[in-house]
């Protein structure tokens, strides 16, 4: 039988080779690790490492660096700066699609109200960053619209920290439902707070401290997303201290400081733990089921899209034309940011069915493939943006 390290060896070679063919489509490599994930989802060979303990606390810290890596590039001080129809927009379009979508998950799938609000709402949020490549692609970046659609995207991001809140309490107080632990479990969440508020207020005094060598910062860096990590995990919400572990340091650390450890970081996070995360989603998934009931998924996907361009169009037409408008909805129809990691953690503590999670996951990857070739048809054919040559 296979061991775990020649099982990982595999895996990376494999999310490599398929990473450089998704990429020459604008598709971040790292998708090809879901891929592999659903490829291991319908015939899988190694289930008794996939489901080894040891897999399974590697792909949990994958989810972790990346919920950090997305709470270090949450700005709020720009986020609150966004103009107002950045502002109104943004609220309009996750209003819209998160109402409709809570409507369709809890008759669709048989899905409580509060977690079908939960569900609904992280999934009308926008994985940016994989909007940036296409938009840079059109030298549409730094026009009105790249900068509307990016905007939009960043700003979102508040709506994810909310929701990660709120799961995270939801989740605490399933540690037990007398008055003292859920009393416990909220004073934790508060700490977790207090302890990311004390952070940033202790950067200047953290500029002064030098560090003799590269491992030695990163080590130091370590410790505190492992201690927000660690705390968060006494309240079931350890998803909640990765994220403010990286929106603490973000505020902690200068931009000149961070630079120094940033490469490390990332390389840490995307090179390693993330793809196995990514594979521990896939191979969840229920393959039978999205064959049998492939309309769920065109299902999803037409009431996001729509709802999206609908929105977008209602709210952008006055502001950038007809359309730039259906653009702006089509590109934030695009999925993959911290929505996958929420509705993982809906799975993993039993709220969620397989089916809904299967639909969802099958959702994102379609979401994926059509999204870019969407866009690029869309600004060649109105000749909204230049492509490079």
């Amino acid at each position: 039988m296979m061991n775990l390290i020649l099982f990982l060896a595999g895996v990376f070679l494999a999310t490599f080779l398929v990473g450089r063919l998704l990429e020459r489509i604008r598709i971040p490599w790292i998708f090809s690790a879901l891929l592999i994930g659903l490829g291991l989802a319908a015939y899988n060979p190694f289930k008794d490492i996939t489901s080894s303990d040891s897999f399974v606390f590697l792909a949990q810290l994958g989810m972790y660096f990346l919920l950090f890596i997305i709470g270090f590039e949450i700005n709020l001080v720009d986020i609150v700066k966004k103009n107002r129809f950045i502002i109104k927009t943004t609220f309009a379009i996750v209003f819209a699609e998160g109402i409709l979508g809570t409507f369709f998950v809890h008759y669709v799938f048989d899905v409580s109200w509060a977690i079908s609000i939960l569900v609904a709402l992280s999934f009308a949020t926008v994985g940016e960053a994989v909007l940036l490549p296409i938009l840079d692609e059109f030298k549409l970046t730094r026009t009105r619209l790249g900068q509307a659609i990016l905007g939009i995207g960043v700003l979102d991001d508040v709506i994810e920290i909310a929701t990660v809140i709120v799961l995270s309490i939801f989740l605490g107080t399933m540690v037990g439902y007398t008055p003292i632990k859920i009393s416990i479990t909220l004073g934790i969440l508060i700490g977790l707070f207090v302890f990311a508020y004390l952070l940033t207020r202790l950067k200047h005094k953290f500029a002064k401290i030098h560090f003799t060598s590269v491992p030695s910062f990163f080590l130091f860096i370590v410790f505190f997303i492992f201690a927000f990590i660690g705390i968060g995990l006494i309240a079931e919400a350890a998803a909640l201290g990765a994220l403010l572990a990286g929106m603490a340091l973000q505020n902690f650390m200068s931009k000149k400081k961070w630079k120094i450890i940033d490469s490390e970081i990332r390389t840490m996070a995307y090179g390693f733990f993330a793809p196995l995360f990514f594979l521990w989603v896939g191979l969840d998934v229920d393959i039978s089921y999205l064959i049998k009931f492939p309309f769920l998924i065109l299902a999803v996907m037409a009431l996001t899209k729509s709802t999206k361009i609908i929105a977008s169009y209602i709210m952008a037409r006055k502001e950038l034309g007809t359309h730039k408008s259906i653009i702006l909805g089509v590109s934030l129809s695009v999925k993959f940011s911290t929505s996958i990691v929420i509705i993982k953690l809906l799975f993993e503590n039993e709220l969620i069915p397989l089916t809904l999670y299967s639909v969802l996951v099958g959702a994102t990857i379609m979401f994926k493939f059509v999204v870019p070739f969407l866009l690029s048809f869309l600004i060649t054919r109105w000749n909204i943006g230049k492509a490079r040559t």
